[in-house]
């Protein structure tokens, strides 16, 4: 169940706390302003025709291109008059929601010059030709003063990276009231009215307010009078102050951002907040969106605690709201079992009721597959059968994500091959895909020629850098591999197989210290991930620091309890104590966890082997050597288990068998001094049990003398019985 940080209503602006030298102390760039107005507009009897566009609720809908001006035109009378653009067609409100008596005018409404250029600005933004929808725009704007088209000619200059005008725009001050509805025609004509239309028709001419000034001084360099009805658009709609935010984020300017946002949700105690208030537009809730880019803020500033938080609000007030939850699962914020009791738990029903069933399944999907693979199997097939999403992407993902998983290197391939078929790039998929063709040594070739495609195709995307430093992982050259990871990390500092492969190179090359350093580096920014915890752990164990080992594997397996990977390990630190019973359990559990099929047999060697070890303590002579048997029919020249398979032999007093084994390992390893001196071992006691049987034939001879004398005295020439001289003992 989501839990919600700790209340702070109310919390004052950080404004609120330092002197500015040319505002009033009453002047903020913080939102409590924002949700005072809300609050007061909905406890207020009086009609407030903006009051919906403080709501936090709603979502941009009422204010995107499809759905603001132009206005609805009249219904022509005449069939032969042209019909009106498709954009027009939408009777819904405008971001600055107007009133009903506007809304009952609607038929009484023909179109103008003012209305004519708001459709070329929205029909230019589908187009996606910016400068024109910023040229009109900006004209519009001079002719009504209107927050609506001072909002959108933002939003154009947003989309063109023009962020600092953008903000400039938002903030500067605009008329609280909405202007008079502007005539059909513009104020003056070459410097006359326009002349009257339509039968007994008056044509108004429109309000024309001067400019409000903007820049440092703002609303303090407007007139005391004009100060009662003016205000800043951040001021005036929720709407306008995330846009404002974003703005300030992608200018890098974090404490300005925090301060346009808040630090925590200035909406959470309004009592009009909640997972449980419905979105009335159908959209994504203004709120949501605010909390995922107050995470984002958070991501910015280094507070992985306080972004996690936004991240889990930002998804319960919205389940709508993908980007938080792909913050939450791609940067592994959360642990697995963590992860699932958090999507299960959304209120998938109260807020999507008739999309609640497939929303809850395709976030469940992209969960990881450590536990739960009943319900991940049932959630593929049902996306599969019902849904007809056999084919998407994102559904073949978690197909593969579980074969990786299950180390099932062949089988992930092949899926992850499907998805790129299908679309050039799968930012999911990639990192799936390029590990599958590092563990598929046939595949490093491949390699070589995606990791260039990628370069050449998206020279900017972090994938693309990651592919060629896994290429020279695979050639061993582990100072380049290094410097494309680091490359990665710098370009996206939240990708996590960047930061893993690069300790790897670390590992690899035998620096121990270093790489531990790297892997806890990983562990601190992927606070949900059990795999650096648990690579920390492998190298204290091969420097022998059991006691930091033994830590850093708990402190996994309180993360992840089901992943065999760490569960082998924990099993290697049982047998280093000794606990030859318990490793032996952790190994079988290890294996059992795996399922380990035909595929996947090359990649459990190793447990195979430990299990093998643990039975040959506990002097289970004929399980292990089934287990180390196991291991040579995947890889018949495998010397260690070659070796082990000799020691079992031995110590069952084959010694023949026993020397054979360690022949083939010494083929395999010529200088594996722990098998040249078994080998040693089993020749000394072959030589051993030779001596003794020299002396056994010297008995047999005496014995045969004597015989031979007493068949003289008794026989005569009877022939006496010739034992072997040249007795051989089979040692098997």
């Amino acid at each position: 169940m989501f839990q919600t940080p700790s209340p702070s209503a109310r919390l004052p602006s950080p404004s609120g706390s330092r002197n500015r030298s040319s505002f009033g102390s009453s002047f903020s760039f913080g939102p409590q302003q924002l949700v005072d107005l809300y609050l007061d507009a909905n406890s207020s009897t009086a009609s407030n025709p903006n009051s919906l566009a403080l709501d936090p609720n709603r979502s941009v809908l009422p204010a995107s291109p499809l759905r603001s001006s132009p206005r609805r035109p009249r219904r022509p009378k005449d069939s032969s008059i042209r019909h009106p653009h498709p954009l027009a067609n939408d009777t819904t409100t405008d971001i600055f929601q107007d009133s009903d008596d506007d809304a009952d005018d609607e038929s009484e409404y023909e179109w103008g010059m003012v209305d004519r250029m708001r459709l070329w600005r929205h029909d230019a933004l589908m187009q996606h030709l910016y400068e024109t929808a910023a040229f009109w725009g900006d004209k519009i704007l001079s002719w009504t003063n209107d927050p609506n088209d001072a909002f959108w000619l933002a939003q154009t200059y947003f989309m063109t990276h023009q962020y600092s005008r953008a903000e400039r725009l938002l903030t500067r001050p605009f008329p609280t009231t909405p202007p008079d509805r502007p005539s059909t025609t513009p104020p003056l004509t070459n410097g006359h009215p326009p002349s009257a239309k339509g039968k007994g028709r008056e044509t108004t001419q429109a309000l024309v307010m001067p400019r409000l000034p903007m820049g440092p001084g703002g609303i303090i360099e407007v007139s005391e009078e004009s100060q009662k009805n003016v205000s800043r658009l951040v001021d005036m709609s929720v709407a306008c102050r995330y846009l404002a935010a974003q703005c300030q984020v992608r200018q890098g300017n974090w404490a300005d951002a925090t301060e346009m946002l808040g630090e925590a949700n200035p909406f959470r105690n309004s009592g009009r907040s909640g997972p449980a208030i419905p979105n009335l537009d159908g959209g994504i809730k203004i709120e949501a969106s605010m909390c995922h880019l107050r995470g984002i803020l958070m991501q910015k500033l280094n507070k992985a605690a306080q972004a996690k938080q936004c991240f889990m609000e930002a998804l319960a007030l919205d389940v709508k709201c993908f980007d938080a939850f792909e913050q939450l699962i791609s940067s592994e914020m959360m642990s697995p079992e963590e992860e699932w009791e958090f999507v299960q738990s959304l209120a998938y029903s109260s807020q999507t009721p008739q999309d609640a069933s497939f929303v809850q399944l395709i976030y469940t999907a992209r969960l990881r597959k450590y536990n739960h693979a009943t319900e991940h199997a049932l959630t593929r097939q049902r996306l599969v059968e019902e849904y007809g999403l056999g084919d998407n992407p994102d559904v073949l993902f978690s197909f593969a994500d579980a074969l990786y998983t299950s180390f099932r290197w062949a089988d992930c391939f092949a899926i992850t091959t499907r998805i790129l078929g299908m679309v050039s790039i799968h930012n999911p998929t990639m990192p799936l895909h390029i590990a599958c063709m590092y563990h598929l040594s046939h595949l490093h070739s491949k390699l070589f020629i995606l990791a260039h495609e990628m370069v050449d195709r998206e020279p900017e995307n972090p994938l693309s850098w990651y592919a060629v430093g896994v290429w020279y992982l695979t050639n061993s050259k582990w100072p380049e591999a290094r410097q494309y990871f680091s490359k990665t990390s710098l370009m996206d500092p939240r990708f996590g197989p960047a930061w893993i492969a690069f300790a790897h190179t670390f590992a690899l090359e035998g620096e121990h210290d270093h790489a531990i350093t790297a892997y806890s580096t990983s562990a601190r920014m992927f606070s949900g991930s059990h795999l650096p915890l648990m690579f920390v752990g492998m190298e204290n164990i091969t420097l022998s620091n059991y006691g930091q080992a033994d830590e850093a594997l708990t402190a996994a397996l309180s993360l992840c309890d089901g992943d065999p990977l760490l569960i082998n390990e924990i099993g290697v630190m049982a047998f280093n104590r000794g606990d030859y019973t318990k490793a032996y359990g952790l190994f079988q559990q290890a294996l059992d966890l795996a399922q380990v099929t035909q595929s996947s047999q090359k990649t459990w060697a190793t447990t195979y082997l430990n299990l093998g070890t643990c039975l040959r303590k506990l002097k289970r002579y004929e399980e292990a050597q089934a287990a180390y048997q196991k291991v040579l029919d995947v890889e018949p020249r495998h010397p260690v288990a070659l070796g082990f398979l000799g020691m079992v032999y031995h110590l069952c007093d084959s010694l023949d068998k026993a020397i054979l084994k360690y022949h083939e390992a010494l083929s395999v390893d010529q200088l594996n001094p722990h098998i040249m001196e078994l080998l040693q071992l089993a020749l000394d006691q072959t030589a051993s049990a030779g001596l003794k049987l020299t002396e056994f034939k010297h008995v047999l001879r005496s014995l045969r003398d004597k015989y031979q004398r007493h068949s003289k005295k008794g026989k005569g020439k009877e022939r006496a019985v010739e034992l072997p001289t040249d007795i051989e003992m089979n040692i098997g």
